[in-house]
């Protein structure tokens, strides 16, 4: 892995404010009044998870493109900072909103448990499964994302090293709480029969090769390791941690329709993050958040 930044200086390069491949056309099956507008940002990855669960959850909504950077009022009268993504529900009066990814998600798979019947969790009478799901998704959020833009963001070649090798080492880890989940839950041959085994498996995600439905650690992690693999190879020359299970794993995800469905071409995103990878001053929130060492916002 190479983690000395392209020679090229900045070129000025401007974030998109619309989306391009499958997503536009994603964008445009999606331009009706629903009760439920989502508020995104075709290159946001918090968004991207958002927009994956509505097309896994099987939930209508209407997509509704934002430029966060100009905090459009309509935009902060439904998340007060200005951040995407965020929902806002019609049927209320005056309107409900909602914003935070992490409570966004949780949002829709509660809403689908009473509507479209459809999950990206493990069973609820599967408790210590969900658990299991739920420490690779604190993983994500504590570990794997602001390890992303940390790398992204480090300017000097020192300081890429040590960035790259603590995105890696996010991502070893991650991949070791997967396999936990696997070997705890399907390892341990307590299921008697294909259908038991089918049952098991349910809600671990593309990392089981047999299943077909992405989890919610798939789609909370997906955005940032899709984004890895064009951004930071680009700009960081990164690769991925080396094994052809880590490869399928990813393969599978990113090629599962409803993720596909929300991705935008390369191009977009080499642009959209070239103010990330040359550290511009105030690029953004979550930007402004990793130079200072704070949480993310």
């Amino acid at each position: 892995m190479s983690n000395i930044q392209e020679k090229a200086s900045d070129q000025g390069r401007k974030y998109h404010t619309i989306a391009t491949g499958d997503a536009l056309i994603t964008v445009k099956n999606h331009e009706e009044d629903e009760d439920i507008i989502l508020f995104g940002a075709n290159f946001c990855p918090f968004v991207q998870r958002a927009w994956v669960a509505f097309e896994v959850l099987g939930i209508p909504y209407k997509y509704y493109e934002v430029d966060p950077y100009k905090k459009p009022q309509d935009l902060l009268e439904v998340s007060p900072k200005g951040l995407v993504p965020a929902l806002r529900f019609n049927r209320f009066n005056p309107p409900g909103s909602l914003n935070e990814s992490t409570v966004i998600m949780e949002y829709l798979e509660d809403l689908a448990a009473l509507k479209s019947r459809k999950t990206i969790l493990p069973p609820t009478a599967n408790p210590y499964a969900r658990a299991l799901v739920r420490l690779q998704v604190d993983h994500v959020n504590r570990s794997l994302v602001p390890a992303f833009y940390r790398y992204l963001q480090a300017q000097d070649e020192k300081k890429q090293i040590e960035s790259g090798k603590e995105f890696l080492e996010s991502i070893e880890k991650l991949v070791g709480l997967l396999e936990r989940a696997e070997r705890e839950i399907l390892g341990g041959g307590g299921a008697a029969g294909d259908g038991e085994v089918q049952y098991f498996r349910k809600g671990l995600g593309l990392w089981i090769p047999e299943e077909k439905d992405l989890s919610l650690t798939d789609i909370m992690a997906g955005p940032w390791l899709y984004r890895a693999t064009i951004v930071l190879a680009h700009y960081r020359g990164f690769q991925l941690p080396p094994g052809e299970k880590v490869k399928g794993w990813l393969t599978r995800v990113f090629q599962h329709p409803a993720f596909k469905a929300t991705c935008s071409t390369d191009q977009l995103y080499l642009d959209s993050y070239e103010r990330y990878a040359f550290n511009r001053p105030n690029t953004s929130q979550v930007a402004n958040a990793i130079n200072e060492g704070r949480a993310l916002p």
